[in-house]
């Protein structure tokens, strides 16, 4: 399907996702699967601005695509049954498969997962939150701390069959004030690999043509500067950074 049948052909609406904070429909462009977000479904909120959400979502999937990870799947805007929304590529994950856990602390692994914190649950039970110890992790942490994540709890991490991590729910994203709230800790103070750093350089050049132009459609002038900003700091960093500010470290519920 071409992009211009995804943007101009009938979108079917076929359900909604009721456990979203915000209006979140499932439906069909011929025989493709997608969510649907319209604005006009955007509950508001104090810390952003109102109508946005959606815009947000889109400059996610952008910037994602200039750091050439494929961290979020296709996403654009378009009119829908309830107006302009968001529209995204629906993906189905593996069954069974988490690449974020919360598990008995006895129980956590040795290899291939970090620790982020520990708690007890509701029973008093020692629990763990934990994550991969991966490169698509990796790479969605250092995407989360350009786009100022302020929502990475642990189901907006996608686990696909082929092992491929995708992201999904941005729309508290790109805010010009430290809001970083996400479960992928695993690697604070962790220098960033070359690899890495390349990603941060491909942004933060395509800031300056194509992609600042793309976004300046859809943040504010204040939010794009503080993500150039964002870019320079992490480079200069060169580390994974850890918490910072009076912010909650982590978003609620964690899942």
């Amino acid at each position: 399907m071409t992009q211009a049948d995804l943007l101009n052909g009938e979108l079917e609406l076929t359900g909604r996702i009721t456990t979203a904070s915000n209006a979140t429909f499932v439906g069909t462009i011929d025989s493709v699967s997608v969510v649907y977000k319209p604005i006009a479904g955007e509950k508001p909120l104090w810390d952003f601005p109102e109508h946005t959400l959606a815009y947000r979502e889109v400059a996610a999937y952008l910037l994602s695509e200039s750091l050439g990870w494929n961290l979020v799947p296709q996403t654009w805007l378009r009119e829908g049954r309830f107006g302009e929304g968001m529209v995204q590529l629906w993906q189905e994950v593996a069954p069974g498969q988490q690449a974020v856990n919360l598990m008995a602390t006895h129980s956590v692994p040795t290899q291939g997962w970090k620790t982020v914190l520990n708690g007890q649950d509701e029973d008093g039970q020692q629990v763990s939150l934990l994550h991969e110890d991966s490169v698509a992790l990796r790479r969605m942490a250092v995407f989360d701390v350009l786009v100022n994540n302020a929502d990475r709890k642990g189901d907006h991490v996608l686990a696909m069959s082929d092992g491929h991590r995708f992201g999904v729910d941005h729309g508290l994203s790109f805010h010009d004030e430290h809001k970083l709230r996400t479960v992928l800790w695993g690697w604070i103070g962790e220098p960033l690999s070359e690899e890495e750093l390349d990603g941060i350089d491909r942004v933060s050049e395509a800031l300056n043509s194509t992609l600042g132009v793309e976004l300046g459609q859809l943040l504010s002038e204040v939010e794009l500067e503080a993500l150039h900003q964002r870019c320079l700091q992490l480079r200069q960093d060169a580390r994974f950074p850890g918490p910072s500010g009076d912010m909650p470290a982590v978003p609620w519920p964690l899942f």
